[in-house]
C-alpha cells in the first residue's frame, strides 16, 4: 500500500515542477528572444521483481514495475518567434531558418532517420560578452549604446563583433544602416563604418547543448566543433527595427497549467484515500 504513496506523492512533486516551468514561460511572454520549455516526466527505474525468465524483466513471472514519474529535464522549444516592428534603429531581430543537406525537420525543428538518428534544426544568436569576459549568447537584439560608442545589451554586456572584439559605433545610431549578414553601414552612402564593424551571429548546429544562464543568456556546452560564426549561404537574417518576440504560446500554456493542476489534485486525492485506508487499518482493525 505504501508504493501508492511514493508513486502519488512523486505525482505531486513533478505535477508542480511542471507548474513552475509553465508559469516562468507565461511570466517571459514580453521577454524579447525569449524561448519557452516543456517539462519531461519519466518513470523511474524499473524495479525488477522476478528475474526467473532471464534478464530482461518483461520475461519474468512478474515483469517490471514503476515507481511513479519523475520530472527529469526542462527542454527548450527553439521555434522561431514573431518579429515585432519596434521602429528603433538599435532593436535587431534574427530570422534564421537552417538547413541540413538531405534532412527534413519537423515543426520542432527535429528529425529521426530510419535508424533512430536524432537530428536537430541548428539555429543562430548573437554574441555578447558576460561579466567574467567568457562568450555567451542570446537571441535579444535589444541593444544599446554606451557613452563611448559600445553596443551593448540591456543588460550592459558588450555585443560582440566578427573580430571577436565588442562593437563601437562612433556615429549617431540615426545613421547606422544593419545589412542582412549583421554588417554596419553609413545608411546614407551604404559604405561600412569606419573599422568595417560587423555582428558576431554564431550558428549552433545542436542548440540543445546551450545551458541557460538567465536574462536570456546561453552558455554553449557541446563540442566547439558544432558551433561556427555564419557563413554565406545558411540562411539567417538580420532584421533592424525589429525584435524577436517570446515564442511562448499563451493560449496553450494557460491550458497545460490547467492540466497540470488538476493532475496535481488527482495524485492529492490518491494520497487521501490511501491516508483513509490506513487510519481504518490502524484504528479499526487494529483493534480486532
Amino acid at each position: 500500500m505504501l508504493r501508492g504513496l511514493y508513486t502519488a506523492a512523486s505525482g505531486m512533486v513533478a505535477q508542480q515542477r511542471r507548474h513552475d516551468t509553465i508559469t516562468n514561460n507565461i511570466a517571459n511572454l514580453n521577454t524579447p528572444g525569449f524561448k519557452g520549455s516543456n517539462a519531461v516526466n519519466r518513470s523511474f527505474p524499473d524495479m525488477l521483481i522476478s528475474v526467473m525468465g532471464g534478464a530482461n524483466p518483461k520475461e519474468g513471472s512478474i515483469g517490471k514495475l514503476s515507481t511513479g514519474v519523475f520530472a527529469e529535464e526542462n527542454l527548450m522549444q527553439l521555434t522561431q518567434g514573431d518579429l515585432q516592428q519596434t521602429y528603433r534603429n538599435q532593436d535587431l531581430a534574427l530570422v534564421s531558418d537552417m538547413l541540413v543537406d538531405g534532412v527534413n525537420f519537423d515543426e520542432s525543428g527535429k528529425s529521426i532517420d530510419a535508424n533512430g538518428q536524432v537530428t536537430y534544426k541548428p539555429q543562430a544568436f548573437f554574441s555578447v560578452l558576460s561579466t567574467n569576459g567568457a562568450e555567451e549568447y542570446t537571441r535579444d537584439g535589444s541593444f544599446k549604446t554606451a557613452a563611448d560608442g559600445t553596443l551593448l545589451t540591456a543588460d550592459g554586456l558588450s555585443v560582440v563583433g566578427a573580430n571577436g572584439q565588442p562593437i563601437v559605433v562612433n556615429v549617431s545610431w540615426d545613421q547606422v544602416s544593419v545589412s542582412g549578414d549583421g554588417r554596419l553601414l553609413d545608411k546614407s552612402t551604404g559604405q561600412p563604418l569606419a573599422g568595417n564593424p560587423q555582428l558576431r551571429i554564431m550558428r549552433v548546429d545542436n542548440p540543445y547543448l546551450l545551458v541557460r544562464q538567465g536574462d536570456g543568456l546561453f552558455r554553449y556546452a557541446g563540442d566547439p566543433a558544432g558551433i561556427r560564426q555564419i557563413a554565406a549561404g545558411d540562411r539567417v537574417d538580420v532584421r533592424q527595427g525589429y525584435l524577436e518576440r517570446s515564442n511562448v504560446d499563451a493560449a496553450q500554456s494557460s491550458v497545460d497549467l490547467m492540466a497540470a493542476l488538476r493532475a496535481y489534485e488527482a495524485n492529492q486525492k490518491v494520497i487521501q484515500t490511501y491516508d483513509r485506508s490506513l487510519e481504518k487499518a490502524v484504528n479499526e482493525i487494529g483493534r480486532v
